[in-house]
């Protein structure tokens, strides 16, 4: 397999609509990754979710151009299965979430350094070759599980709760908005670090959600939570589908 044969585009422009979907899967991994884990056996759980995410990625690396719903169904199980990956951890083997957190922040760091040394770049901008996006992937999972396990860090060692996480978040979140918008901050800096923190974001707000009121949640349950979340995140899909086709038609 030539890992290195080009392909058209394989990722979204980064406008509005692209953070604001990313982070209702944020939100909806969180919150359905939790209720998974209660209906079903942990172990269970886990291994059907990297089952169904190796199948929709292979699905979404096989296709020659970026197709909207397969895409951001990819980002969605790399949501769900990368909660379940950090929470393990924890909730398994009883590893501390600061030890988590370092632990996902290394293997983040590894996978740029390598994407970096082999193709000279880490836009979003260049997925254009199979070797590419394979690095794209294993690093977005990468960020989703360095996410959760920060997010739990917080919420939870630091003792801030849900709601008081999700604020503090959503005030780191405009280091890179203001920092690309008003003081050139690299643009490739600015996407990661963005990126980064739209997870811990978005686990926060659905845990503030769904949590009981004794863990500083509003008690709304995990399993509703997901499906609105679901249900805001298959119309921004639609949307973003039906834009890209629109796009396409004009262009032909």
């Amino acid at each position: 397999m030539d890992l290195s044969r080009g392909t058209l585009k394989k990722v979204p422009e980064v406008a509005v609509m692209f953070w604001v979907t990313k982070l209702l899967t944020t939100a909806m991994g969180e919150s359905t990754s939790d209720y998974l884990v209660k209906v079903l056996n942990p172990v269970v759980a886990v291994g059907i979710g990297t089952l169904v995410l190796l199948g929709v990625l292979a699905f979404q690396v096989g296709k020659d151009r970026y197709i909207p719903w397969v895409y951001w169904l990819a980002v969605l199980m790399v949501a769900i299965v990368g909660t379940m990956a950090a929470d393990v951890l924890h909730k398994q083997f009883g590893v501390a979430y600061a030890v988590s957190s370092l632990f996902f922040a290394i293997v983040l760091a590894a996978v740029f350094v390598v994407w970096y040394r082999t193709e000279g770049t880490l836009s979003i901008h260049s997925i254009t070759t199979m070797r590419r996006e394979l690095f794209y992937w294993a690093a977005v999972m990468a960020t989703f599980a360095l996410g959760t396990a920060v997010g739990d860090f917080t919420a939870h060692t630091l003792g801030l709760g849900f709601f008081s996480s999700a604020v503090f978040f959503a005030g780191l979140i405009l280091i890179p908005a203001i920092g690309y918008r008003f003081f050139r901050m690299n643009e490739v800096l600015a996407f990661w670090f963005a990126y980064v923190l739209t997870r811990p974001l978005g686990a926060s707000i659905a845990d503030w959600l769904g949590k009981p009121k004794y863990l500083s949640g509003l008690a709304l349950g995990d399993g509703p939570v997901s499906i609105a979340f679901g249900v805001l995140f298959v119309i921004c899909v639609a949307v973003m589908s039906r834009a890209f086709n629109r796009s396409g038609s004009l262009a032909n």
